[in-house]
């Protein structure tokens, strides 16, 4: 005869590990943010820039931040010196800003 399964068990044991799994994408999101430098903005700020790139549709903006993104955790020595610091580019800051007339737009 064959043992029943314990469905319960079971059940905790997956809201135990998607519980882990929570714990450490936040740990994980909270150290991106401090190794970026964004930790030096304030909380209502970074979260502006967030909801801002969330509810872009621009493709050609967003396959810029992958890119500044990809050369952040390839190492590449500018990236992550310039990381958090206004590069002159408004988009730096607020992805949604426009660009000052005048001021040189991005390359």
């Amino acid at each position: 005869m064959r043992k029943p399964r314990d469905y319960d068990a079971e059940l905790q044991a997956l809201n135990d590990k998607a519980k882990q799994l929570k714990t450490r994408k936040q740990t994980q999101l909270g150290e991106l943010v401090i190794a970026t430098g964004a930790d030096a903005l304030g909380t209502e700020i970074l979260a502006g820039v967030l909801l801002a790139a969330i509810g872009t549709d621009d493709a050609a903006r967003k396959e810029a931040w992958r890119k500044r993104g990809a050369a952040f955790f390839q190492g590449a020595s500018n990236a992550r010196q310039s990381a958090g610091k206004d590069t002159g580019s408004t988009q730096a800051i607020d992805p949604d800003a426009q660009p000052v007339a005048g001021a040189p737009g991005p390359a």
